[in-house]
Parts: structure tokens; sequence; C-alpha cells
């Protein structure tokens, strides 16, 4: 019997996980996309700081980094250097997303476009094309979790229930609170990840060398496996060139569920204090990688080395502790997971369904809680039933659709020459470009595949955009103070 006391724990998990985030709603309309949207933009800099940062950390860093780490080696630390990457990204733009919403009244990142290039079509794109990849992570995170329901009770729940389990408790909080339950979960889950990160780790460690001193494991790979010290990796499948722009094509997305965590944020320097210290965050890295590399050696055989971790932690650790790295990874799974299907169902009731059916913003407010079952029961489950690839595969893939977004997001920013159907076309032909290089002419020249696609959408971007007229000179005004963007408003409108 105490061998299910790691599952018991595991399962007691969900039960916290339910309460926390059905009671986040509380004195809050939910019927509005303001309150489940952004959680009436309510949320302290500490609960932000643990919604980012937990949205962050996920189920490839409990899993998937440390099978990358056991499959490949070194090339799973491109997950150390593309997290500090996007908390630049957060910390830089968090706080101008968040003065922008709160002035506007943008609920989601495509409404943020609509109103800045003035194209609901535009609008519309961006929340289809960046939902591909939050759909992708959210797909990644719930295979995640079905692999530790499935290891943890030993096999006794399978992988399909494990999704259909997962969905269900996530559907019941996140109808019921939207994403202030997500804050609230994630702030629980945040603090259970990087205490319990940390244990394993160095438990693990304790373990297999002796003591807390890392550098033997390091020194016996370089003596029987130095393959796994140095790229392309034991596996030779991950040259420098797909590596490096691996992590390039992660620093150039800007996530739809990111956006819209920005702004639940109670104030622009509240977030800004909240960004300023994620990369502390992700030390949490650190642990779980070197569990991979022990891995390489306790279970050289593993069938899917994405469970090396919680395979190590059933197999060898205390009951305790490897329900506490149970609980810890479906906390890290479902804390990802969550936030990408707020997001899909936000953006697809205030940028897709509201503009094509002229909907009130009532009744797209309300049709928004409705969104997430269709989702999850038409998309999500299917999918992470099939299993169709490694966790962290199936994020980079998702990251190459995001990726396609920047060039569209920076004309909010930077550029007012930026149009609307320079952004358009450009989108198009990334997405195209992307969606090839992905699935039929796998990453070229061993460059990712979102990065071919941005290679093609930056030009034309830019080419259809100064072939095109700019947005008025009320919108641009709005979005852009300098001389500049109001010379360029005045140009405009002169006779031509």
């Amino acid at each position: 019997m105490t061998q299910y006391i790691p599952f018991m724990i595991t399962a007691a998990y969900l039960v916290v996980a339910v309460l926390i985030g059905f009671r986040a709603g509380r004195g809050h309309d939910m019927n509005t996309a303001e309150g489940w949207g952004v959680g009436s933009r309510s949320m302290s800099s500490i609960v932000v700081y643990l919604l980012v940062a937990a949205g962050g950390v996920s189920a490839y860093t409990f899993m998937g980094s440390p099978g990358w780490a056991h499959d490949k080696g070194a090339p799973a630390l491109y997950v150390v250097v593309y997290l500090a990457y996007m908390a630049i990204i957060a910390w830089y733009f968090g706080p101008r997303v968040w003065e922008l919403g709160r002035k506007y009244g943008h609920t989601t990142q495509s409404s943020a476009v609509a109103d800045r290039y003035e194209s609901k079509l535009l609008g519309g794109l961006t929340a289809i094309v960046g939902s591909i990849g939050g759909l992708a992570y959210a797909v990644l995170q719930t295979i995640g979790s079905a692999y530790i329901l499935n290891v943890m009770s030993f096999g006794l729940i399978p992988i399909w229930l494990g999704v259909v389990v997962t969905l269900a408790v996530i559907s019941i909080y996140l109808f019921r609170s939207g994403l202030r339950a997500i804050g609230l979960t994630n702030a629980f889950q945040g603090a259970l990840m990087f205490i319990v990160a940390w244990l394993v780790g160095l438990w693990a460690v304790q373990w297999f060398t002796g003591g807390f001193n890392a550098r033997p494991i390091f020194e016996r790979l370089q003596t029987e496996a130095p393959e796994f010290l140095t790229l392309p990796g034991a596996l030779g499948d991950m040259n420098y060139a797909f590596w490096t722009t691996s992590i390039l094509i992660s620093f150039f997305s800007i996530w739809q569920s990111h956006w819209i965590a920005w702004m639940g944020a109670s104030s622009a320097q509240g977030l800004r204090r909240a960004t300023t210290y994620l990369p502390l965050y992700y030390l949490v890295l650190i642990p779980m990688i070197i569990v991979g590399f022990i891995g390489i050696f306790e279970y050289p055989d593993i069938a899917k080395s994405d469970q090396v971790a919680i395979q190590m932690a059933v197999d060898n650790m205390p009951f305790i502790v490897a329900g506490l790295l149970g609980a810890g990874t479906l906390a890290a799974s479902m804390s990802s997971s969550e936030p990408n299907i707020h997001a899909t169902a936000l953006t697809y009731s205030k940028d897709v369904v509201q503009p094509l059916f002229r909907m009130s913003d009532t009744k797209a407010g309300r049709l928004t809680r409705w969104l997430i079952f269709p989702i999850m029961a038409l998309v999500i489950a299917p999918i992470s039933i099939m299993e169709p690839a490694s966790l962290v595969y199936i994020l980079l893939i998702g990251y190459g659709f995001i990726g396609q977004l920047f060039p569209t997001l920076m004309g909010i920013f930077f550029w007012p020459r930026a149009t609307a159907p320079g952004a358009i076309a450009g989108l198009i032909a990334g997405f195209i470009v992307t969606v090839l290089f992905s699935f039929v002419f796998v990453h070229p020249l061993g460059v990712h595949a979102g990065i071919w696609g941005l290679a093609v959408n930056v030009p034309v971007f830019v080419v259809v955009s100064f072939l095109t007229k700019p947005a008025s000179r009320g919108t641009l005004a709005r979005f852009f103070d300098d001389a500049p963007a109001r010379e360029l408003a005045d140009d405009h409108h002169r006779p031509r």
C-alpha cells in the first residue's frame, strides 16, 4: 500500500488546485472579458511574478529538459538561455503592454494589434496564428500531466485517462475564475515547484555521488560519454545552427498568454518589479537537468526519456519526496496549460467570433468562458492522447508560429509606418514558410523553420508597408508620442 503514497500525494494536489482556483474569482464579474480575461487588472506583483515564472517553467522543465539531458546532453541547456531572454522581453515590453491595455481597454494581444493597425482582419489572423503555438504548448503540458499520473499510479491510469482527468480539473476552476484562478494557482504551484526541484535535485546528486557536489557526474561523462557534453549532442541531431536558431525563435516569440498575464497586474510598476526577478526563479532548471544527466547512467534504456526524472523518483527516492516531485511536476504542467487554454478562448471570442458575428461585448464576454470546453475536447485532448512527439519538440514547433507575430508586434511599439496590409502579407508569407519547413522540408540547413519564416516575413512586411497607407492620424497619435510619428500622420493626410 505504501507504494501508492506518491500517487496519493500527487492526486491530492489536484484537489488543492481546484479549491484555490475556484475561490479565486470571488468578488469579480466573470461574465465579462475584463473580469474573466485579465482578472480586472488587480493582481499583486508577487502573484504576477509567480504567474509568469510558473507559466514559463512547465512540464518540459521537469520532464522534457531531463529527457533531453538524458538523450542528447548539452543541447538541453538551450532552455536556460532562452528563458533568460524571455525575462528580458517581459521586463521591457510588459509595462508598455499594461499601459496600452489600461488606456484603451485591450484584453488580448490581438485586440491591441487590431486597434493599432485599424484592422479586425489582422487581429483575427494574429489570434489564429498565435493560438497554434499556444495550443501546441497546452498539448505539451497535458501530455506531461498524463505521463505523471500514469507513472505515479504504476500504470493504473492510462495516458488517455490522465489527459481527461487533467483537463477536467482545469476546466472547473478556469471556467469559474479565469485569469485570477490561473494567477492564484500558479502562485501556489510556483512555490511548490521551486522547492521540489531543488529538493529532488540535491537528493539525486547525494544518492548518485555520496555528496552534494555535482562535479563527479560531469567527470564521469567526460570519461565515458563525452559526446553528451558538446553540440550536436549524443544523438547528433542538435547542431550549432539548430541550437542557436531555436534560441532565437524563442526570443522572438511573445506569447498571447504572456501578454494577457502582463495586463492582469495591478500596476505597471508592480509588473516591472515582478519581471526584474524572473531569472532568479529560472534557476529551478539546473537541478532537473542534472537529474537527466544522472539518468544517462542509471536508466540508459528507458522507453520514454521524458519520464526519466519521475521514474528515478518512484524507484529510488523516499515516498514523500517522490510524491512531492509528482505533485510539483503536475503543477508545472497545469500552470502552463491553463494560461494557453484561457488565452485561446479569450482571443477567439474577442478577436475572431465577436467581429465575425458582430456580437456585443456582453455576449462575447459570456461566450469566452464556454469556449474552453470545445478547445479542450476537440483539439487538446485528441492530440494529447495521440502523443505526437517529444515534449520539447512540440514546444519548438509552437515557437515557430508564435515568432511570426514578432514583426507585427514591433509595429505597435516602434514603427509608425507599419501598415495592416504589410503585416497581413508578412504574416501569411511567414506562416506558409514555417508550415513547409516544419513538416515538409524540415529545418533546411539545420536552421529552425520559424527563423526561415521570419526571413520571408520581415522583408514582405516592410516592402508592402511602404507601398500602402499607414493608420490614421488619431490612431498613430495614441500609440506614438514622438514627433516623427506625428509628422508621418500629417503626411498621410496631405493631398497626393
